[in-house]
């Protein structure tokens, strides 16, 4: 039998063969086994090969359109390219204000069935670009380290209003001379933060931006946990907090984990915001209050997710850490049987006064007005004209 006359009789029973039933295409396949002298498995893949013409894609169908990938890498922009669990958790909430989709519900039902392993796979090639560097100018206390006690942390605390604080330098490449500092102050339990800038860390600046970041918390203050730097341990401070009965504590030497909750905000609050540029102005200082103040901290505090850790488990060379399920601040404190009643009826009030899309356009905004000055582009007057 030759090849010609082979591949015609193939051809000729081979849309017979695929449109025939599982017994049937037994039979055909052991009749032209026989005739054609071929192997079992051989003659299946020659009837295959001619009948479709073209790639067959393995795996599932596609589930989301190029569309709502677009529409899911914009808003992780205007998110604060927060990573994928949180995304999933504050989608609900930032969607409503999203206006690009008023009228688009399928793409809208996309991006909130969408999940945080998904969400990474599409947004890879977009993370890797950003990098971290890292800068300290914490200069250890010795003076009064005896007099104010390192902090318990075997208990873990469960209620609002037990805070850490930290500073981060606005240094640029060098720490000598007078530069702007961003003092963080957090709290443990809900993750509420609020940031202040100062001219330099002397003990007067820091007192001064602690009290302004005191009157911006919603709930009533335990305790105050800091690093054993010379801005925070020192006499002044510690008059301050006691007048006030407010219990302070400090970090053991050299163990950033100690201060766990306060040092992970040092990038997400502040590095993102203002980066690493050098900022030696009076006049940018304010501005840089004025952003925290009136949108970057409102932003983050009642619309930016942020996870809690549950247990980490040593397995040999690994951690294996679980985190419970993304929540803001907000929502942390509003669940809390430990606040009162009055503050989460003022919570819910601020809350529903505010658009977290507005405030990240108001943010932009405020940030490119400040990068003019830093540059030399804008003066003082001008930004706070603007």
């Amino acid at each position: 039998m030759t090849l010609k006359f082979k591949s015609t009789y193939l051809s000729a029973i081979r849309e017979r063969y695929f449109k025939a039933s599982k017994k049937e295409k037994s039979i055909i396949l052991d009749e032209l086994c026989q005739v054609t002298g071929y192997n079992r498995k051989h003659t299946i893949r020659v009837l295959a090969k001619g009948h479709k013409t073209g790639r067959k894609n393995s795996g599932r169908k596609r589930q989301y359109s190029d569309l709502s990938i677009n529409h899911l890498k914009k808003l992780w922009h205007i998110m604060g390219r927060i990573c994928s669990k949180k995304m999933v958790s504050a989608l609900p909430v930032w969607i409503k204000y999203y206006e690009d989709l008023d009228h688009n519900e399928a793409i809208k039902e996309e991006l909130l069935s969408i999940s945080h392993s998904t969400i990474d796979r599409y947004l890879k090639s977009y993370k890797v670009q950003f990098a971290r560097r890292k800068r300290t100018g914490t200069i250890r206390s010795k003076r009064y380290s005896s007099v104010i006690p390192i902090k318990d942390f075997t208990t873990k605390n469960f209620k609002p209003g037990h805070l850490q604080a930290d500073t981060v330098a606005h240094c640029g490449i060098t720490l000598k001379g007078q530069y702007a500092w961003t003092l963080t102050v957090t709290d443990e339990f809900s993750g509420w933060t609020v940031n202040r800038a100062c001219m330099g860390k002397d003990s007067a600046s820091i007192i001064a931006a602690t009290m302004n970041s005191f009157m911006h918390f919603p709930i009533k203050i335990h305790s105050l946990n800091t690093d054993s730097g010379t801005e925070f341990i020192n006499e002044k401070l510690k008059d301050f907090l006691d007048r006030r009965k407010i219990e302070f504590t400090r970090s053991r030497p050299y163990r950033k984990n100690d201060n766990c909750y306060v040092e992970q905000k040092n990038f997400t609050h502040v590095r993102e915001v203002f980066g690493y540029e050098r900022i030696a102005k009076d006049e940018l200082v304010w501005v840089m209050n004025e952003i925290y103040k009136t949108v970057f901290n409102d932003l983050k505090n009642f619309f930016i997710p942020q996870l809690k850790s549950k247990s980490v488990v040593r397995a040999g060379s690994k951690y294996i850490r679980k985190h419970d399920k993304a929540k803001t601040p907000y929502q942390r404190l509003m669940e809390s049987e430990h606040v009162s009643r009055y503050e989460k009826d003022r919570l819910q009030s601020q809350f529903n006064s505010l658009n977290p899309i507005k405030l990240r356009k108001e943010l932009n905004f405020h940030l490119k007005r400040f990068h003019r000055i830093l540059e030399g582009k804008s003066c003082y007057r001008y930004s706070m004209a603007s």
